[in-house]
């Protein structure tokens, strides 16, 4: 396992250098958002044809992780390429100033860091030798499969909604954007709960409840959620009684405007 933790970091590195070189050159540090997810989805599959564990096990996380690493990578390339860069990153570029080129390179090995403890999901079952039962593997399908379908017609959802000129300035309320702020983040949150599901038994199991609840903080508290609600609280009017109504990540039933919610 170890010499497959090491050729893994090593991938992680090489990925966000490549990534950093690819900003330098777009000038859009959004890039690192589809490779991110390329990365895991590669990381998912080596990790799985280089494990010693059960078969299954190593099945369930080479198709599982890099079709949802597959999926994501392509709608976030599409999202980022040749657009404008996200907002996020024009706020670090500002807040760095003349060294931005240095710490955003810092930055992107901070990702890889990040996607490597998030990994902890696929070395887990793909080496242990114990297989799964067939009720986690059928809770473990499942929360997988509702989390793919849930994120990508999230994903789509906006899409469609930003495409339409009518709609700019405002705030998407179409489909799980009605009950959730920030839809996409809970599934992908909900994806990594499918590799708990189906190692919880599995000795050190308990380690995969990692990746969802790290993910969910890293959502809730650090880069995700505040910082892209301070940039939509500034340029949409309508989103500050959006937020007082709708939950911010599980999906949850809109309360009315006059009351606050706390999600």
């Amino acid at each position: 396992m170890l010499s497959t933790a090491v050729m893994t970091f090593c991938g992680m590195i090489f990925a966000f250098a490549l990534a950093w070189v690819l900003q330098k050159r777009t000038k859009n540090a959004g890039m690192v958002d589809p490779i991110w997810a390329a990365a895991l989805s590669l990381a998912a599959i080596f990790v799985a044809t280089q494990g010693t564990g059960h078969a299954f096990n190593r099945i369930f996380v080479g198709v599982a992780g890099g079709l949802w690493g597959a999926r994501l990578a392509l709608h976030l390339w599409r999202r980022n390429w040749g657009k404008l860069e996200d907002a996020r990153y024009r706020v670090f570029r500002e807040r760095w100033g003349a060294t931005a080129d240095r710490n955003m390179f810092w930055f992107f090995q901070f990702q890889g860091v990040i996607a490597m403890l998030l990994a902890v999901a696929f070395f887990l079952p793909a080496f242990s030798a114990q297989a799964a039962s067939t009720l986690n593997v059928i809770v473990a399908v499942l929360i997988w499969a509702g989390a793919v379908v849930g994120e990508a017609s999230a994903d789509r959802q906006l899409r469609d909604f930003v495409s339409d000129p009518t709609h700019r300035g405002q705030v998407c309320r179409e489909g799980w954007w009605r009950y959730s702020r920030h839809p996409n983040y809970f599934f992908e949150c909900l994806h990594w709960c499918s590799y708990a599901a189906l190692s919880i038994a599995m000795p050190w199991g308990w380690l995969t409840l990692f990746p969802p609840l790290f993910m969910a903080w890293l959502l809730l508290k650090v880069s995700g959620i505040p910082l892209l609600e301070a940039h939509l609280m500034a340029t949409r009017p309508a989103y500050r009684e959006y937020m007082q109504t709708t939950s911010s990540l599980v999906p949850w039933p809109p309360k009315p405007a006059r009351q606050t919610t706390s999600s």
